[in-house]
């Protein structure tokens, strides 16, 4: 007999922030900090379900009367509430094409898809470094891919001035730049309100079509900070893409909610779009999951809600400001005033660290603190009581 299809598969590696979720769960050390899974946590290490959220899904539960589809693009409120929350309520474009998506990489996914179809010869670019699952989730519908310089772990800071000189020289008129709309995942180094004024006449000038991704609106600076870049390019530019997702500021994760949307010419290929939308999904995966919809959806929809859930926001936001500056202050006082300034200057949960593998390894096997090999870390996994620990480790490997 011969061999069977499956034996011609060959083992992959494990994903290595779960390898490492892993082994942070089973380490028992009582000092242990674990800064490695992208994910909220509050001050006790939980990962908690807002109360915003909760409400919503009560109602849901008592009015609910179907489990049936809602469609291939899902819910039009819920796209209609996104996009007023992200571009504000004054900007009503007709220009502007949208589908709810399987969380942020399903918006992603079919944003890509979307060039895909129309320009297929397209490149797209991201920051170096990025989240790591871009270039996978985006390279695999087929498209190029290219870097462009953004972080210097010298500095701790975005290469702002070479990253423009770089896109000018490599980048071609209808080349696709994927931005990070606030919170850059996975250093914290964002773009100044000043350097997104700069960054948008140049991408108009060189013809290069903007996609930001919005992955933790509301956890940088504020709703309105973390959305004045996507604004600016709504606003300016005739072609754009965005993803938003709603896993982080509305705690969603599991659920896969997010949206994609694209502002078009003109109304006509707007129209056009939203059918290509519709077409994408059904070959992807058929229809969007609707639970995290409809409860964002509850959400936004309702005065008291919404209220709540800005609150909560707001509490989360001011949680991840204030490690920042503990951290901060804790480096300054141990010698280490370079990092601390940056760690205060950065926004979200996420700061990239000037730490080797080997150092990150030892961090691991030291001082029981788990973040990923390229330095990363996600400040919410600590909290005020182990924060003076983890500074005099960290400035322990550096030294």
């Amino acid at each position: 007999m011969g061999a069977h299809m499956f034996d011609y598969l060959k083992p992959l590696p494990a994903d290595a922030i779960i390898a490492m979720m892993q082994q942070a769960k089973a380490d028992t050390r009582p000092n242990k900090i674990d800064m490695g899974v992208g994910v909220y946590k509050d001050s006790s290490g939980a990962v908690p379900i807002m109360r915003a959220v909760k409400t919503a899904e009560d109602i849901i539960l008592g009015e609910e009367m179907s489990k049936s589809y809602v469609g291939t693009t899902g819910r039009a409120e819920f796209r209609r509430l996104m996009l007023d929350m992200v571009l504000g309520e004054q900007f009503h474009a007709p220009r502007i094409a949208s589908s709810q998506a399987a969380g942020g990489s399903g918006a992603l996914r079919l944003g890509a898809e979307l060039i895909k179809s129309a320009a297929p010869n397209a490149t797209v670019w991201v920051s170096d470094p990025t989240w790591a699952n871009h270039i996978p989730l985006i390279s695999s519908t087929g498209l190029k891919m290219d870097k462009y310089p953004y972080y210097n772990r010298e500095t701790l800071g975005v290469e702002f001035d070479a990253m423009l000189a770089h896109l000018d020289t490599h980048a071609v008129p209808g080349d696709v730049v994927l931005l990070h709309g606030c919170c850059h995942n996975p250093t914290g180094a964002d773009f100044s309100p000043a350097q997104w004024d700069r960054l948008v006449p140049f991408m108009l000038e060189r013809e290069l079509l903007p996609f930001v991704d919005l992955a933790y609106y509301g956890l940088g600076r504020g709703l309105s900070e973390d959305s004045y870049g996507l604004q600016l390019v709504f606003e300016h530019c005739p072609e754009a893409l965005v993803a938003a997702s709603c896993s982080k500021n509305f705690g969603l994760y599991k659920e896969r909610v997010g949206l994609i949307a694209v502002l078009c010419r003109d109304e006509k290929t707007a129209q056009i779009a939203q059918t290509q939308f519709g077409a994408i999904q059904r070959k992807l995966i058929s229809m969007p999951p609707d639970h995290g919809a409809q409860v964002v959806e509850r959400i936004l929809g309702s005065g008291e809600l919404k209220r709540i859930w800005l609150d909560e926001l707001t509490e989360m936001r001011g949680r991840m400001r204030n490690l920042r500056v503990l951290l901060s202050e804790a480096l300054d006082v141990q010698g280490g005033a370079h990092i601390a300034r940056a760690v205060a200057d950065q926004n979200g949960m996420f700061s990239t660290l000037p730490v080797s593998a080997a150092q990150a390894e030892e961090l691991r096997n030291a001082h029981a603190i788990y973040m990923t090999n390229s330095g990363r870390i996600n400040i919410a996994g600590a909290n005020a009581s182990n924060i003076p620990h983890l500074a005099e480790a960290l400035l322990d490997v550096l030294s």
